[in-house]
């Protein structure tokens, strides 16, 4: 089957789902559930092609793929922030009540952390790409370990609220938000799409992109801002999910078995549409909000991440 017709069949699936989640059991208020809905919708949209983007470029760069972008610590810094924010000002604060003011701030303070992590590293001459992942995962843990200690201490009221942050929800995603996030994704994506000729070349090493005329440290650079930046919109949007930009941009590689990452990016993006949209059809309709999408799929995740570890174990 040609990949063109793969992604036919992926943006139908999109449709269909979309359509089962937007239609099913509306029971005539269309003028109350449509719209919530759509807002649903359009944030899953968001985050899915954020974290599918950022995933693949990252795992390209890296030139491995079990890990993903989370690793450099931008989930744990996020669950830092709010967590700070509420031990120290408190639950009714309004870097917390406010949704506009909470989501600028963790998506600056995530953005900055990138960029002086970057910046740091790069600045110290030709780092290899695996030091400055090293770096991310202990400043990750850092922020991991601090968060836990002042969740212990935390009021157990205000915990509460801690710990809804730490799972992904799209069921009280502010409006104003998916806009703001939208604007962002598109203007990001579209940026990075620029480059995407480059990803081809780079998937063949270092050596053979600087051979081939790829200025690999500036589109390096580029491609790991523009990770970070994405994944800083989806975590602030509707908080993190570890494994789900794992868990699609493995398959797309499995399903469409192509070197040119315009197809790569765009068959995960579809992937990641129909696993959030059809995920969130079955939570709501099969479960009945008993359980959470974030929590299917990092179970999903952790045991294929198992999996690509033990496949990879047996083919070195």
């Amino acid at each position: 089957m040609r990949n063109s017709t793969k992604l036919i069949i992926l943006l139908g699936l999109s449709f269909l789902f979309t359509g089962l989640y937007l239609f099913q059991d509306l029971n005539g208020s269309y003028d109350y559930a449509l719209p919530r809905r759509g807002i649903k919708v359009l944030a899953m949209v968001i985050t899915g092609c954020a974290i599918a983007y950022a995933t693949v470029i990252f795992q390209t760069i890296t030139h491995n793929r079990i890990l993903t972008p989370s690793i450099m610590g931008l989930d744990a810094l996020y669950l830092l922030l709010q967590t700070v924010l509420i031990f120290f000002l408190g639950s009714d604060h309004i870097t917390i009540m406010n949704k506009q003011v909470n989501f600028v701030l963790s998506v600056a303070a995530m953005i900055i952390f990138a960029l002086l992590l970057y910046r740091f590293l790069f600045n110290k001459g030709s780092q290899p790409i695996y030091f400055l992942l090293l770096i991310g995962i202990i400043v990750g843990t850092f922020f991991t370990s601090i968060s836990t200690f002042l969740q212990v201490l935390i009021d157990p009221n205000e915990f509460s609220m801690v710990q809804d942050r730490m799972f992904a929800s799209f069921n009280n995603v502010s409006t104003d938000l998916v806009w703001i996030a939208l604007i962002l994704t598109t203007i990001v994506i579209l940026i990075g799409w620029r480059s995407t000729h480059f990803l081809d070349v780079l998937s063949l090493g270092r050596d053979q992109a600087i051979n081939l005329g790829v200025p690999y440290e500036s589109v390096v650079k580029k491609m790991l801002v523009i990770s970070a930046v994405l994944i800083a919109i989806s975590t602030a949007l509707v908080g993190p999910i570890t494994f789900f930009g794992l868990i699609v941009a493995n398959l797309s590689y499995q399903f469409f078995k192509s070197f040119r990452h315009s197809i790569l990016i765009t068959g995960a993006m579809l992937m990641s549409i129909v696993a959030l949209i059809g995920g969130q059809w079955v939570v709501e309709r099969i479960f009945t909000f008993s359980t959470t999408l974030s929590v299917i799929i990092n179970f999903i995740g952790g045991v294929y991440f198992i999996y690509l570890l033990l496949k990879e174990s047996k083919s070195s």
